[in-house]
């Protein structure tokens, strides 16, 4: 994850286990809350479900659900607002993860994302944990 995003972060000394946890090519989900500008329809993202073109590559199909009615903590430092310009939270689920990929989808279809939380990386959540708080986990666990 990059410096402007928050969640779910998986420290490991294990190479093997990184590599099958990260790579593409492992198909393991990660889901991100992203908060983008504007007010998108699910038709805005219809490109995420079969691949987009980003960069110099085509990104694996990703899902796209709108979410109504989330709210997470503000942030600190907060994220840029504008007073005449909505924003909406989605949930976009990867198998790719690449550098800044959300983000770099989220502005091909034309919706800046201003706040992007990873929530679930294979089977682990951050559901149970406040924020700074961490825990121990197996392999198992994730994978």
């Amino acid at each position: 994850m990059d410096k402007d995003s928050e969640g779910l972060l998986v420290l490991t000394d294990d190479g093997v286990f990184q590599k099958k946890l990260t790579d593409p090519k492992s198909n393991k989900e990660k889901s991100y809350f992203v908060q983008v500008e504007g007010a998108p329809t699910l038709e805005s993202f219809k490109d995420f479900k079969r691949g987009l073109k980003i960069q110099n590559y085509i990104t694996k199909p990703a899902k796209v659900k709108i979410l109504t009615d989330f709210v997470l903590p503000e942030r600190d430092p907060p994220i840029r607002s504008r007073k005449n310009i909505p924003t909406t939270w989605v949930e976009i689920i990867l198998t790719e993860g690449r550098n800044r990929q959300v983000r770099r989808m989220c502005a091909a279809v034309g919706f800046p994302c201003l706040r992007l939380v990873r929530g679930r990386v294979g089977k682990v959540t951050v559901n149970d944990l406040s924020i700074g708080e961490w825990k121990y986990i197996s392999k198992g666990q994730i994978i």
